[in-house]
């Protein structure tokens, strides 16, 4: 399955660009699948915890990217929240909920378009 991200213009955007391409193994955690980078990034001042399903996020504290589809195990509301504030890097196109067919362990593999 192949997804595409549109990506803010932001520090750690621009880092995991130029770290692609890439590979890891998925982690899921409720409807979120995470996985970690070889990019290190600290906060941004828009980081949030919760965000709309499909949002991509970078987890600085695992240096991961968080991609979540819908609710984790700690929402509030059907929303996402995330484990801790993460920074916002863009959305995935599409349907987000495509995200459901990753099971953990899967490889990953990030590139550029």
């Amino acid at each position: 399955m192949d997804l595409t991200v549109n990506l803010l213009d932001t520090p750690t955007a621009k880092a995991l660009i130029a770290a692609a391409p890439f590979e890891a193994r998925a982690q899921t955690w409720g409807e979120e699948v995470y996985f970690t980078t070889p990019v290190s990034a600290r906060l941004e001042p828009d980081a949030r915890q919760i965000v709309e399903p499909g949002t991509v996020c970078f987890w600085t504290e695992g240096d991961a990217l968080a991609l979540p589809y819908g609710r984790t195990p700690i929402s509030t509301d059907e929303r996402p929240k995330l484990a801790s504030r993460c920074n916002v890097l863009g959305r995935i196109e599409g349907d987000a909920r495509l995200l459901s067919r990753i099971k953990a362990g899967e490889k990953i593999t990030v590139s550029k378009a």
